[in-house]
């Protein structure tokens, strides 16, 4: 079996947006467990009819999405309590699990099959650096009440602790737990 060489990030979007957005809501419906009626696959359904409608020229009929858009995001946001706006780069089978309480700042990144909880926050830290935002590699597990605050970055298969705050970066494969989030020492690194 030959190695498949790592995508970088760039690509990994390109391949997203490749897909047409009745593709990409099937797979978040399949991996919601084949449940329209879940809060998460509604939110994230709406965040990429938000991001396929600013695709759509000339701009007039763009509008029509638009009021479409903005009517379903207000809803989601006010009935579910999940704030995701379309300027979210969201890539491939994200779950929200739960919801209420879910705020994700516009400008994060959030990689292929993470899932995150209810109450979890990925802001910014500063207000003098209002594009600083979260950047979750792929398979990031975030538990319940987790905040990820500034610029940071959770490298793949990451886990974050219920009600962890991070103010600094994750690597790939550890788990952050506590206030502030601390890395805990993984079976591999003592085992040897």
């Amino acid at each position: 079996m030959v190695a498949q060489p790592e995508m970088t990030a760039t690509a990994k979007q390109t391949e997203t947006t490749k897909l047409g957005i009745s593709e990409q809501i099937k797979e978040d419906w399949i991996g919601n467990g084949r449940d329209w009626t879940k809060p998460g696959f509604r939110a994230v359904a709406v965040q990429r009819l938000g991001v396929w409608r600013m695709q759509v020229e000339p701009k007039v009929l763009r509008a029509q999405r638009s009021i479409l858009y903005r009517s379903l995001y207000r809803k989601i946001r006010n009935t579910y309590g999940i704030d995701l706006p379309y300027t979210v780069r969201l890539r491939r089978r994200v779950v929200i699990e739960h919801q209420n309480a879910i705020i994700i700042h516009g400008y994060c990144i959030i990689g292929d099959h993470c899932i995150i909880r209810q109450g979890v926050n990925l802001r910014k830290c500063y207000l003098h650096r209002p594009l600083k935002a979260p950047k979750l590699g792929d398979r990031v597990n975030v538990g319940a009440g987790a905040k990820l605050l500034g610029g940071i970055s959770l490298g793949d298969g990451a886990n974050i602790g219920a009600n962890a705050v991070v103010l600094s970066d994750v690597p790939a494969g550890s788990t952050a737990v506590g206030i502030p989030a601390k890395i805990l020492q993984s079976a591999k690194s003592s085992a040897t």
